[in-house]
This record gives C-alpha cells, sequence and structure tokens, in this order.
C-alpha cells in the first residue's frame, strides 16, 4: 500500500528550490496553483517536511518535476500522478462521482444559464423560449492582405466581387450546427461580432449538458471571465483553479480531491465567457492563465466566446470558429418565439404576426434593415419595435438610432463590460461627433473602407480638441491606438476587414451618422450650407439614403424640400428642347379634366413618353380620366404594331377595338374604324405576299401615329440623344426620390409640401410664371 504522505529528499529539496525560483513565483502564488488555503504545505515541502502525496504530486507536476527524483524513499506501487489518479479513479468509480457532481451542480447551472433578460425588456426570459440554434462558421473570415491599389481609386463603388473580397458580402461558404462544431473540437474559441448571440451559445451548451441531452459523461462549469477578473482583482491572486473551487464549495463540494479528480481525467466542460474583455484590459496574467490552465488541463473540454476584433490574441490549441449570420428561415423561428414569450400569445396568433412581420422586412424600403437583423440583438430590437403597431416606422433613421444607442450604451452596460479608459471619457455626444465626421468625409469620398491612419487622425483630433492640457505626439497616438481598439472591441461599429483596412460594420451605419453630422450642426448657416452641397448628389444612387434620412431627422425639411426640388428644376434649364418637350407634358395635361391633380397627369405623360412599353401597368394602377385611358390604350396599340416578326391578329384587334370602345371623338373614331378594316384586309394577303405585306404594314403603322398625334396630340418622334435620355432619366429619378423623402416624412408643412407637388415636372417659364402670379 502506497504511503499516505510523501517528503523531499535533500538533494530533491535543492531541485525543488532552484525550478521554484526560475518559476518566478511567491509561496503564496504556488499555494494559489495547488488549490491550498495556506502556504504551509508549500513551506514543508521545501523544508523536507510530509505532505498530503496528491499535494506533493501535483507541486511536482507544476514545477515540471520528475517526483520520483524529488521524493525521499518513493514507494514502487505508486509510479506517477497518472497512476494515482487512476487508482483514485478506480476505488471511487469516476463515473459514478461525476453524475454525483452534475446532481450537486445541477441547480447552480440551470439559475446561472437557464435564463437571460434582453435588452429593453424588464422581465428575464426562459433561453428555451426563445433560443435559436446557431450555425457555425469552420472558415472563419480571416483578415487578407489587400493593397488599395487593386481597386478602383479611392474604393469608389466597389463592385459586389470587391466587397467579397475584403468579407462585406454575404457570406456563401458551408456551415455545420454548434453542436457539431462541439463533437469536432476539444478546445473550441467561438467568434462573433457584439450581438451575434455568443453568450447565449454557452449558456444553451451548459444547459444541454446539465440536462444531459450533450456530454452526459461531463460536468459543466460556465464562468464570465470579468466576473473572474473581479474576483482576481479583490482576492489579488489569478487562478482559475481557485475560482473553480469557490464555485464547487457553493454547491456543497469542498473536496479539493474530487475537483482535481475531474479535472485530471478530463471530465470538466469548461464555458469561458467574454475572453475580449480579458484582452480589452489587456490584462496579461489573466491571458497566461487561460493559457496555462487550457494547457495544462488539455483532456477537459473548452468552450471559449471572443469578439472578433481580440482573435489575435491567440490561445493554443484552440480552433477559431464564427457564429454564423442568421438565415432567413432562423430569422422566422426566432420571431415567432420571440412573439410567443413577449406578447403573451398563443401559437396560431403569433403564426400570423410573424407571417407579417416577415412580409414587412421584405419590402422593398426595409431592405437595409433586413440587413441588420442578422445579427440577434437587432432582430430582438425589430421585433419589439414591430409590435406596438404591427409595421415599422417609415424613418429609418429611428431604428438605426435606437441601433446604435444599444451597441454604444446600453448593450455593454447590461453585460457589465468595461471599456478603455481613454475610450470611457469621451462622452456619447463626443462618440457619435467622432463616428460623424468620419463617415461624412469618407462616404462623401467614395471610401466605403479606409485605411487605419484616417481614422487614427479622426481620434487624435477629437482627443486634441478635448485636451486642456498639452499632450505630445506620442502619448495622443497611443491613446487613438487604444481606442481604436476599444470600438472594434466594445460594440464593432467600426471592423477591421484586412490589417490596416477598417470600414463601417453595416453601410447603413456609415450613412446614418453621414447624415447626423447635417443635422446635428448648430449652426443653421452652416447647416444651409452642407444641405445645399447634399442636393448636388441627387443623381446619384449611393447617395439616396442619406437624402432619405437626412430628411426625416431634420427638425422641419421645408428648407431641405426646397433646395432639392431647385436642383431637380435645374437639370433640364440648359436644354431649350427638353425644356419644349416639359412645356409640351404640361399642355397635354392641361386637356385632362380636374379629377386627377395636373402633377399627377404631368408624371403619366412624361412617363408614357419615356417608356411606352409600360402603358397598360399605367392605366391599371391609376384612376385617371377616360382621355388618360385612351392615350394609354394607344400608347399600347402602338407597342403592339413594332413586333412585326410577332403579329398575333387577335391580340392586336382586341387591342384596336378597346381603343373604339372608349373613343367618344366620332372623326377620330371614324378614322380608327378605317384603318382597323385597312388592317384587316392587310393580314388577310400576310401570309401570301410577306415582302408586300411588310411594306404596306409599315406605312398603315405611319398612318396610325398620324392620326393619333393630329387627334391626341401623343406619339411625337421626339428623337431623344442618347446624352438627353440619360438626363431625363436622371430628372425622372429625383423626382421620385423627392417624392419618397415627402412622403415618409411629416416635417415638411402642408404649405410647402402642396407647393412642391403642383410644380412637378414643369419648364422654367412656367415655374416663372407661378412665382410672379
Amino acid at each position: 500500500m502506497s504511503k499516505r504522505s510523501l517528503k523531499t529528499s535533500p538533494d530533491g529539496a535543492k531541485k525543488a528550490k532552484k525550478a521554484f525560483l526560475s518559476k518566478g513565483w511567491t509561496q503564496e502564488q504556488l499555494a494559489a496553483e495547488v488549490n491550498l488555503k495556506t502556504r504551509q504545505p508549500i513551506w514543508r515541502f521545501f523544508t523536507n517536511r510530509s505532505i498530503e502525496r496528491h499535494t506533493f504530486l501535483e507541486i511536482c507536476n507544476l514545477l515540471n518535476l520528475d517526483w520520483r527524483e524529488i521524493a525521499e524513499n518513493p514507494p514502487a506501487d505508486l509510479s506517477d500522478s497518472s497512476s494515482y489518479l487512476q487508482q483514485t479513479s478506480e476505488n471511487l468509480d469516476i463515473n459514478v462521482i461525476v453524475q454525483q457532481v452534475r446532481s450537486k451542480r445541477y441547480e447552480k447551472i440551470e439559475d446561472r444559464c437557464g435564463s437571460l433578460t434582453l435588452l429593453e425588456m424588464n422581465r428575464p426570459i426562459q433561453l428555451d423560449d426563445i433560443y435559436i440554434d446557431v450555425d457555425i462558421l469552420e472558415d472563419v473570415n480571416k483578415k487578407y492582405w489587400v493593397d488599395l491599389n487593386d481597386f478602383n481609386p479611392s474604393l469608389e463603388n466597389p463592385t459586389s466581387e470587391e466587397l467579397e473580397r475584403l468579407g462585406l458580402g454575404d457570406v456563401t461558404q458551408n456551415n455545420i450546427s454548434g453542436i457539431e462544431a462541439l463533437q469536432t473540437y476539444s478546445k473550441l474559441r467561438v467568434l462573433g461580432i457584439p450581438g451575434a448571440g455568443k453568450t447565449t451559445f454557452l449558456q444553451h451548451l451548459a444547459i444541454q449538458c446539465n440536462r444531459g441531452r450533450i456530454l452526459n459523461n461531463r460536468v459543466p462549469i460556465f464562468i464570465n471571465l470579468m466576473d473572474f477578473a473581479d474576483e482576481c482583482e479583490e482576492t489579488g491572486k489569478i487562478s482559475l483553479l481557485n475560482y473553480i473551487s469557490t464555485e464547487f464549495n457553493t454547491s456543497d463540494l469542498s473536496n479539493t480531491t474530487l475537483l482535481m479528480m475531474l479535472l485530471h481525467t478530463g471530465r470538466m466542460f469548461i464555458l469561458l465567457d467574454g475572453f475580449d474583455q480579458v484582452v480589452l484590459k489587456n490584462n496579461q496574467a489573466m491571458i497566461k492563465e487561460i493559457r496555462r490552465f487550457s494547457d495544462k488541463y488539455q483532456n477537459n473540454l473548452f468552450v471559449v466566446s471572443c469578439r472578433n476584433a481580440a482573435q489575435e490574441v491567440k490561445l493554443r490549441g484552440f480552433t477559431d470558429v464564427e457564429i454564423a449570420q442568421f438565415s432567413e428561415e432562423k430569422i422566422a423561428n426566432f420571431a415567432q418565439k420571440w412573439f410567443i414569450a413577449f406578447t403573451k400569445t398563443d401559437v396560431d396568433d403569433a403564426l400570423i404576426q410573424t407571417s407579417q412581420f416577415i412580409k414587412q422586412i421584405n419590402k422593398p424600403e426595409h431592405l437595409h434593415l433586413r440587413q441588420l437583423i442578422v445579427r440577434p440583438l437587432f432582430l430582438h430590437l425589430a421585433c419589439w419595435i414591430f409590435s406596438y403597431d404591427q409595421k415599422f416606422p417609415l424613418q429609418k433613421s429611428v431604428l438605426y438610432k435606437q441601433c446604435l444607442d444599444l451597441l454604444i450604451g446600453k448593450w455593454d452596460q447590461d453585460k457589465n463590460v468595461s471599456g478603455d479608459q481613454a475610450y470611457q471619457r469621451l462622452s456619447l455626444s463626443q462618440k457619435l461627433k467622432l463616428f460623424s465626421n468620419l463617415a461624412a468625409d469618407t462616404f462623401q469620398a467614395g471610401k466605403f473602407l479606409f485605411k487605419k491612419s484616417l481614422i487614427l487622425q479622426y481620434i487624435a483630433e477629437e482627443l486634441f480638441d478635448l485636451s486642456q492640457d498639452s499632450i505630445n505626439a506620442e502619448e495622443l497616438m497611443l491613446s487613438s491606438e487604444a481606442i481604436l481598439k476599444a470600438i472594434e472591441l466594445q460594440h464593432g461599429i467600426i471592423v477591421e476587414r484586412s490589417p490596416g483596412l477598417f470600414s463601417f460594420s453595416f453601410l447603413a451605419f456609415q450613412e446614418y451618422f453621414t447624415a447626423r453630422k447635417i443635422v446635428a450642426d448648430y449652426n443653421l448657416r452652416q447647416r444651409d450650407q452642407q444641405l445645399q452641397d447634399l442636393v448636388q448628389y441627387i443623381n446619384e444612387p449611393q447617395y439616396r439614403e442619406i437624402f432619405l434620412l437626412t430628411a426625416s431627422m431634420l427638425r422641419s425639411a421645408d428648407t431641405f424640400m426646397e433646395l432639392i426640388k431647385q436642383q431637380i428644376d435645374s437639370i433640364l434649364a440648359e436644354d431649350s428642347f427638353l425644356q419644349e418637350y416639359l412645356t409640351w407634358v404640361s399642355q397635354k395635361s392641361r386637356k385632362v379634366a380636374n379629377s386627377p391633380p395636373l402633377e399627377a397627369t404631368r408624371a403619366f405623360y412624361f412617363a408614357l413618353t419615356k417608356s411606352p412599353e409600360l402603358a397598360p401597368d399605367f392605366t391599371l394602377a391609376c384612376t385617371l380620366d377616360q382621355g388618360i385611358f385612351l392615350d394609354g390604350l394607344l400608347s399600347d396599340l402602338v407597342k403592339k404594331t413594332q413586333k412585326h416578326d410577332q403579329i398575333d391578329v387577335q391580340v392586336f384587334r382586341e387591342a384596336l377595338d378597346n381603343v373604339l370602345i372608349v373613343v367618344v371623338d366620332s372623326e377620330f373614331k371614324s378614322v380608327l374604324q378605317k384603318l382597323k378594316q385597312q388592317l384587316v384586309d392587310l393580314l388577310s394577303n400576310q401570309t401570301s405576299f410577306p415582302e408586300e405585306f411588310k411594306v404596306n404594314y409599315t406605312n398603315w403603322i405611319e398612318q396610325l401615329r398620324k392620326k393619333i398625334l393630329q387627334y391626341r396630340n401623343i406619339q411625337h418622334n421626339w428623337n431623344f440623344s442618347v446624352e438627353q435620355q440619360e438626363t431625363l432619366q436622371g430628372y425622372y429619378q429625383a423626382h421620385r426620390l423627392l417624392l419618397d423623402c415627402l412622403n415618409s416624412v411629416s416635417n415638411v408643412t402642408e404649405v410647402v409640401r402642396q407647393e412642391i407637388k403642383e410644380s412637378l415636372l414643369l419648364s422654367i417659364d412656367e415655374l416663372e410664371q407661378r412665382e410672379w402670379a
């Protein structure tokens, strides 16, 4: 039988002291590593006095010593520490012990991990009621070396292929389930941006293990690394072993040998949440402790959560994976669970709400919101907003503001996350100003990706403006670097796509901050100048969201709407031919009855001329008078005549018959009836004389055009040049944007709103006449 205690030999003590000195530890630190309450056993070890054999073996293991070379008269039947543990486990039946410990720990894990409190909610919710299984990306979105010269200058309007190369596009790689990743890798580091669901995923794993659904032969332990850091600061000791031992003590498991046995036999499932916070604090001692602990007890299963920005700080032996964005199916499943849990409805009502939610989110005007809700944090917020009125507010700025309020303020407060001290000293308004300046300047320069040096410059300028004391360049740069890292780690509004190359995590955030810079300017003269500068981009598609956001965020949008209208009117101002065309549009519209507004009628004839093939859609969509309906039918008729190779006699005759039914003018009706008969005669000879038919058919079409022009004043051969067609297209799209702005905001007075609508699509001459009227 092996002795219950061991002591060092004189030579062994010397070797042990030498190894101990090389570690640079104190006796108190070594005692903590062995999980001893006092350092007395350490003192006894170095002074050739007997101590418990498991403590002796553990000290030798920590000092990387062969215990046989250190012990005096080592027993022959105790070969090494692993055999000791093996003998102990055989005597006690390790499988029985695991189940007993799991039973003792069950309530603790359920209480710690079984529920969560979502932002903006005043009550916790059971994890099972809201959790959706996450998918895992095995190929983490690494930072690739990218040379800006590989892309177009300043990355203006990068192509989808370019964005994909930088990780800004949609993820197309195959995913695996979270459980599959756990079964594949014994040491797993789960990466994700803030709000991706990392903590919830770890809680789910702990609960599933606790209930025996996975890893039934292991004991789960969930550690919030921020809590661990606080404990270390209070005790002055950094020891995961001590922390876990304390956790066991709260479950009435005070036998240290029991914990050591579980660790050495690899029966622990250890989940460490929030590694990025250790990195953010730059706590090298804690990072070293996590590395040491996971190395020492490598037979156990480890899962660590970490924000993407901290992935450069490696954990040896860990495989990095990343939480994937929610798919459409998972978004629908989450929404259904959310409505059941928080609106207290039954499954059927929740299905109806979910269907309405998905229908609303898929509308074109909610595209940017749809791109945000792939992150659980924003999906929860979207469900919360939708639950009030069963719709989303038209003003996207409200949604973006709430998202950013969560990220910059409430998110880290609720999670007890503390950032870099220099960043913490910045007030919320100062942080918003920093983001706004960066977003506006880079957006205006067409830069969706920008160099690290540029961001540091903006941060340094903000710090310099705030500093009341002199600050040297080196100190300014170090503080700027720290703040940038804090921004990445804390809320991920700005992320590193490639070494030294950054972007906003969502284009929507860059657009929101760009608009905010204009609106938040308290200098009214300067704000008006910025609005005037903005309207110069009325025909730039990428500025569409900036216009809509700016319009919604202004206290009064009257001036902004008037500036947009003036800019639109100037688009065709220098082209006399296009001015003549606008005059025709106006004259034609005035001949229509007054039931439809003149501006709507002008829009109809403008679009009819520009895109005659859309005539059927106009006539079906608009409840306009008989004259407009007739003109739509006539344009549809002419469109059908243009397909020489696909003449369908029946279809064409039906179209002509529809026109004849609507025509009121008897003279015009008689002309059309004669043309109809001529067409019938022509079509009867179509197969017998094909070449002659083509000539006669072309002549017939020309007669039809002339008669339509004579009686209805449409079908003019305007013969716009390519440049004029492009100008008209820009003019038309600008009007659509103006109306979208008007229709999406309530901060425009009725007088201004009515004046703008009534003066749409008018020539410069008519606009001047209105001004003097």
